[in-house]
């Protein structure tokens, strides 16, 4: 298979899934939507609509482990969600490890002077470009 070029990235939650959409050419990745989940179960016809607007070559779901590397039931929940996203849209599926990508997506909204409580301003959609940005990394040669 070749290369993807255009990836979504998912930054998985049980009550919220960060969006975000990157480019293989520059290595950047930017947000896009954050989608309500219900128990960690999306709104499937709304991520089919995405994925139709977006037409992506690939995905990337944001892997929770725990800070010594081991797997957590978080974890174990996004990897069933990617397993679901392959099944159900026949596109490759990939993983990346996310830890601290939320706390950096935090300090960055801090920077930004973008202040306010987590409800307020979600930093979902800005872990998924996070996590989708070093995933493009590690693969970019």
């Amino acid at each position: 298979m070749s290369k993807p070029r255009l990836l979504l990235g998912f930054d998985y939650g049980t009550r919220q899934i960060g969006v975000a959409v990157g480019q293989a050419v520059t290595g950047q990745a930017r947000e896009l939507c954050t989608l309500r989940a219900q128990n960690g179960v999306p709104d499937w016809s709304r991520l089919e609509g995405l994925l139709r607007e977006w037409q992506p070559d690939a995905l990337v779901v944001g892997l929770p482990l725990n800070m010594d590397g081991t797997a957590s039931e978080m974890s174990e929940r996004a990897q069933k969600f990617a397993r679901r996203l392959a099944g159900r849209f026949n596109l490759p599926v990939h993983t990346q490890d996310e830890r601290l990508t939320t706390y950096e997506a935090k300090g960055e909204r801090m920077r930004q002077g973008q202040h306010g409580g987590y409800r307020e301003r979600p930093v979902d959609a800005l872990a998924a470009a996070l996590l989708l940005e070093s995933w493009l990394a590690e693969h970019s040669s």
